[in-house]
């Protein structure tokens, strides 16, 4: 079910690009602007959990690493610029560190964690296609632009991995050394930039040559809106504005300096679990499709 570390089929993937793209929308800039201890807590796991579904248990390493360095980073910079708050831990070099400077740089480590592993799962959903298909007409230099750049990120990893199968199988990939290293890398590096822009100047000959950029020019495409699309536009809308307006009448407010301090209330569950539902609607979308497609084949 895996193909290049990535699921082949993602029932969710399926659905029209504007229900993907309104979903990661609502997903991604909740996140965002939600600093709450259990809104962090649960846009953390359940972004693990979709990046876990979508590319495999492979993941996990690469979250793991991301996702300590980051928090760590941010949590160590906030305690050593800013030293707000009451309740003082320890001093260096007279400059307090505080408990509440140490909170506000943990969570925003969590925050900006759960935003880069959402638009992983993203780069998955939203294929070149689907963003060409969105942006092609209002603004098609955007939607070329982005397609290029999602795609380019994997299709040099890629590349670089033939790259440097390719020098070990030219018995070059015995170093000795730091220096040996750095130099196999850097050639490793110099030969991807030389095939990278070899293949840009046949990609713009592609394009003229299909007449891209000509007026009147049309793209095919395969996407219908259905009324599944439509349910699942409806219920996005319903999840993810309960959540905006719970934070909008401000019910989650929490304040970092000077004390930290958290109020939980009913709007606050409320919010919380308009938003876990919204989270889910993926994971559950792929975790049915995935037993559907394995109960066709058994009857098969």
């Amino acid at each position: 079910m895996f193909k290049n570390g990535i699921r082949e089929a993602s029932e969710f993937s399926r659905f029209h690009p504007w229900v993907n793209l309104i979903y990661f929308g609502f997903v991604i800039g909740i996140t965002m602007f939600s600093m709450a201890p259990h809104f962090l807590i649960a846009t953390l796991l359940l972004s693990w959990l979709y990046s876990v579904l979508l590319k495999g248990k492979e993941i996990l390493k690469q979250n793991a690493c991301i996702s300590i360095f980051i928090i760590l980073v941010t949590a160590v910079l906030n305690v050593f610029f800013t030293h707000e708050g009451v309740t003082i831990l320890f001093y260096i070099n007279d400059n307090a560190v505080t408990m509440e400077s140490l909170i506000y740089g943990l969570s925003s480590g969590m925050m900006l964690v759960s935003v880069i592993i959402w638009f992983t799962c993203f780069n998955v959903i939203m294929s070149g296609d689907k963003l060409i298909f969105i942006f092609g007409k209002a603004a098609p230099v955007l939607g070329l632009t982005l397609s290029m750049i999602f795609r380019y990120v994997p299709l040099l990893k890629e590349r670089y991995s033939e790259i440097h199968m390719g020098q070990i199988c030219l018995g070059r990939g015995e170093d000795k050394g730091f220096l040996s290293k750095i130099r196999r890398f850097g050639k490793e590096a110099s030969i991807l930039v030389s095939w990278s822009l070899e293949s840009s100047i046949e990609s713009a000959d592609s394009m003229e040559a299909r007449g891209y950029g000509l007026k009147g020019r049309t793209s095919f495409n395969l996407y219908r809106l259905e009324k599944r699309d439509i349910f699942f536009i409806l219920t996005i809308v319903l999840l993810g504005g309960t959540v905006i307006a719970g934070n909008i009448l401000r019910k989650n407010i929490i304040s970092f300096y000077p004390v930290y301090k958290y109020t939980w209330t009913g709007w606050s569950a409320a919010t919380l679990c308009a938003y876990i539902m919204l989270m889910l609607l993926p994971i559950v979308m792929d975790i049915y499709g995935e037993a559907k497609w394995k109960q066709s084949d058994l009857t098969m």
